[in-house]
């Protein structure tokens, strides 16, 4: 097991050489840098970059936002601006469902994490930013990535409303993603 710094120094550490630009755009305006982590997650992050790299997450929305908590999004399927927004967050891309690649690294603020559903091999396309960390996500959620330049802008997206934190009108978007190295 590691110890607790052990593992911040890790979240914390440069990119292990793939990362992303992700360019926010409504309520939040702005740039966001990620550090994503193929040492840790390799199978996630190869299809996050494919993704990406084909511009899937080119104007799809933060559909659910729960304040002190997190932001959702990466529905590729039915989180596109313009789509009707009722079945966003129940769909994922054309590739297949990911097996689980858990670690011991923490869900801490700013940490990126894949969204499954019940099913823990069910990952796809669509993860999360923490706003503050989550640790009861440890284990049960792969940690994919870090924010490491950006987070004021994480922080302004749109809140969403309700248990579910459903975002309401009109959600902010990822305008453009673009993979780094």
């Amino acid at each position: 097991m590691y110890k607790l710094s052990a593992i911040l120094a890790l979240v914390a550490a440069p990119a292990f050489g793939v990362g992303l630009e992700i360019d926010i755009a409504g309520e939040a305006n702005g740039t966001i840098v990620v550090d994503l982590f193929e040492d840790v997650a390799p199978l996630h992050v190869a299809q996050i970059t494919a993704l990406a790299e084909a511009g899937s997450y080119d104007n799809v929305v933060f559909h659910r936002v729960i304040d002190g908590f997190m932001a959702q999004t990466g529905d590729v399927e039915n989180g596109m601006m313009g789509m009707d927004m009722t079945r966003a967050g129940m769909g994922g891309s054309d590739l297949p469902d990911l097996p689980a690649e858990f670690s011991d690294l923490p869900f801490e603020r700013g940490v990126i994490g894949m969204a499954r559903a019940q099913n823990p091999n069910s990952a796809n396309s669509q993860f999360f930013i923490m706003f503050e960390p989550g640790y009861f996500l440890n284990g049960q959620y792969t940690v994919v990535g870090q924010v490491t330049e950006g987070m004021e802008i994480v922080d302004a997206i749109k809140r969403g409303t309700g248990a579910n934190g459903a975002v309401i009108g009109r959600p902010d978007m990822m305008a453009a993603v673009r993979v780094t190295e």
